[in-house]
């Protein structure tokens, strides 16, 4: 157990810069959307940060293309502001209502092929706090900031996981 502590990843003794670049763009990037995003709104500050996980941790994984994050972040927060609407007063009535929201943007995701997990947590987040026309614009422009980021970084992005 003790010998599993020090334990250091293989790929990391290769590629340790890209570790480095890799977690500082990442950090950077939660740096600026906190800046703008109360840290209130935490369902949605953590679907962000799982996104920026998954293009900066595993750039060339499927749902790290833009294709999937942007759409995904689309479909979490149509799905989202729609299930938001719904009357969720009650524990039970709460309960079910993210629970379809959720089920909902994972269903659409499938559906039209862009699947990324984290924008399920973006529409259980607007679904759960009180509609607010900036957070829906400060988390699609944050989809667009990361997927961006990637672009434009991407011959020095490697998978770290």
């Amino acid at each position: 157990m003790r010998k599993a502590l020090y334990n250091i990843n293989d790929k990391f003794k290769t590629l340790w810069k890209n570790y480095l670049l890799q977690s500082f763009l990442a950090s950077l990037a939660i740096f600026i959307v906190l800046l703008f995003l109360s840290l209130k709104h935490t369902v949605i500050v953590v679907s962000i940060g799982a996104t920026a996980f998954i293009i900066f941790a595993m750039p060339e994984s499927l749902t790290a293309r833009p294709r999937n994050v942007i759409g995904g972040y689309i479909i979490g927060i149509i799905t989202g502001v729609i299930f938001s609407f719904l009357p969720h007063n009650s524990f039970l009535f709460s309960t079910i209502v993210y629970s379809l929201a959720v089920g909902f943007s994972i269903f659409f995701m499938v559906a039209t092929d862009t699947e990324h997990p984290p924008a399920s947590g973006i529409a259980l987040g607007l679904t759960v706090e009180a509609l607010a026309w900036e957070v829906v614009l400060i988390t699609f422009v944050s989809a667009v900031v990361l997927s961006c980021t990637k672009y434009c970084f991407r011959r020095y992005l490697k998978n770290l996981v």
